[in-house]
């Protein structure tokens, strides 16, 4: 049981989020990148076949660990309520502010009562200077496939070797019909906050909007 009066900041794996890297309290440093999805279903079987081989060459030409997960949060639809009820407002006729305002009534109710799940998804690229971490570890304990080895690298080498391997993630996912937009600081901390607060609704996360770009 956590000890009774401990901040909160304490139970906190992040000791800072600076320039889109996560530095953890334990030493090691991480980029989160957000990836766009495919609707694997409506492939046909050759598609589907060069999908999956074409990420198992990816995964193959890796030599770091990396995480791949999905992150599910109910929608939050507030904002797009108050631009619905700024709309109204603007609206001079009355005929249009009364469907308007039914409109926003029925997306309220139906959201009451319907979840209407977001699921997101990211890679997350690690980089410890020569320390060995535990391969159980989650996105915030995070994971290694390899024991650090040799002689501890500077900070500037560590970004510099975190930031080739978020190049060559990035790169290999393309290859595959995939989006891949490395998070940076605002959306690394909306990240962060929820999924340290699970019961809360998801907050705006603009990278969404970017990743959705025809």
């Amino acid at each position: 049981m956590p000890e009774q009066g401990k901040a909160s900041q304490d139970f906190v794996a992040i000791e800072k989020i600076e320039r889109g890297v996560v530095h953890l309290k334990k030493g090691g440093v991480l980029r989160v990148i957000m990836v766009s999805g495919i609707n694997f279903d409506l492939k046909s079987e050759d598609e589907q076949n060069l999908i999956l081989n074409s990420f198992q060459n990816f995964l193959n030409t890796l030599d770091f660990g990396a995480q791949f997960f999905i992150h599910s949060r109910k929608v939050n639809v507030k904002k797009y309520l108050d631009r619905m009820h700024e709309r109204q407002e603007e609206e001079a006729n009355e005929l249009l502010k009364i469907q308007i305002e039914e409109y926003i009534a029925f997306i309220r109710q139906f959201v009451e009562e319907n979840q209407i799940i977001n699921k997101s998804f990211f890679v997350v690229v690690p980089h410890h200077k020569a320390i060995s971490v535990d391969p159980t570890k989650s996105l915030i304990g995070l994971f290694n496939k390899k024991k650090g080895v040799g002689e501890k690298l500077s900070d500037e080498e560590t970004l510099q070797q975190l930031s080739q391997r978020v190049e060559q993630v990035v790169l290999g996912l393309e290859q595959i019909g995939l989006r891949a937009i490395p998070l940076e600081d605002e959306e690394l901390i909306e990240l962060y906050y929820n999924l340290y607060n699970p019961q809360l609704v998801e907050r705006d996360d603009a990278k969404v909007a970017e990743l959705k770009k025809p």
